[in-house]
């Protein structure tokens, strides 16, 4: 079996506010093989965009803090690394493509200069091959006169065009792992196409595996190898793709995929699911899904469901047995 790219361990982040503790992240494991492309799902505030920016660090700290876990990447422990080490590691070993590029983007500095100064810190190209390759990258993302928009600022492009910079930053130098959040949401479809072709061509040439974290089940259904869903700052299911779609097992999963507009049923109201999500203020002493959920009983508000593995790769967090109907053992 080949070893993960990257393994995730029991990763555990809270964030100090003036209203108490938020517990963001609580207690998430998952595995990256090479070349593998992994979908991370659920609704706003699941946790998703905080579980993969604490790998890197990235989150503000303070008042953010990684409390407990692993990300072990090529042997070592990201979580633990210096700071230092771990710049060497950011952008050319593992790139990062943030949901807001207004705010990731330097403001002062042209964006060519900005993916210039990324190959040339990560590889040996010399500063015209480095000039040359941005202007390649900038054409791959569907950037029109690339030599002119080498010389633009972050202002003076479109919403679209500096995500589609932000792209090319984190394809640059062709890393072993891409977390992308929500990397195609400001694009037109034509061009969400081409980057999807972009990022499945490199896992073609490098074998370069993706972290793809969306609220769009339409783009994870046919891009991805694996699904994760999150609620509450953890993984309630996590299954290959076909077996998700095919048999949902967590009561949110299901409710997800009922969600989506679907055109064999024209002139029916979208479903929702009721209620709120969580208060992550306070810390979860049972099933966070609980208080939305038509299956809950006694359990799940006493007691925090752990993972079961329902057949090969589809784990899924609930005591509820949906298949059998009854409680799970």
């Amino acid at each position: 079996m080949t070893a993960p790219v990257l393994d995730v361990r029991d990763l555990w982040t809270r964030f100090k506010t003036p209203d108490g503790i938020v517990h963001a992240v609580n207690g998430v494991s998952f595995s990256l093989e090479p070349g593998q492309f992994v979908g991370v799902v659920g609704e706003s505030g699941s946790g998703k965009s905080v579980t993969m920016m604490s790998l890197l660090q990235l989150i503000p700290m303070p008042p953010g803090y990684i409390e407990n876990g692993e990300a072990i990447f090529d042997g070592q422990n990201l979580i633990e690394m210096d700071a230092d080490d771990l710049r060497n590691v950011r952008g050319g070993r593992i790139g990062f493509i943030f949901q807001d590029p207004m705010t990731s983007l330097n403001p002062v500095i042209t964006v060519g200069k900005q993916i210039v100064e990324s190959l040339r810190r990560h590889t040996t190209m010399s500063k015209k091959e480095a000039t040359a390759r941005a202007e390649e990258l900038i054409e791959i993302v569907g950037i029109p006169e690339p030599s002119v928009r080498m010389k633009n600022y972050p202002h003076e492009l479109s919403g679209g065009m500096r995500q589609r910079v932000m792209i090319a930053i984190a394809l640059a130098c062709n890393p072993e792992v891409i977390i992308a959040d929500e990397p195609t949401t400001a694009l037109d479809v034509t061009v969400q196409a081409q980057i999807i072709d972009q990022f499945q061509k490199l896992r073609e040439d490098f074998g370069t595996a993706v972290v793809w974290i969306t609220h769009d089940l339409a783009v994870v259904a046919g891009l991805v190898d694996k699904v994760i869903v999150m609620y509450g700052g953890r993984i309630v299911e996590e299954s290959p793709v076909n077996d998700l779609y095919a048999r949902p097992l967590h009561p949110y999963t299901i409710g997800l995929l009922k969600s989506l507009p679907r055109l064999d049923q024209k002139g029916h109201e979208l479903y929702s699911i009721d209620g709120q999500p969580p208060n992550m203020l306070k810390e979860p002493t049972g099933c966070s899904f609980a208080p939305r959920c038509e299956h809950a009983f006694d359990r799940c508000w006493g007691e925090i469901p752990e993972p079961v593995e329902v057949s090969v790769g589809h784990r899924v967090a609930c005591h509820w047995d949906l298949e059998a109907g009854a409680p799970r053992d």
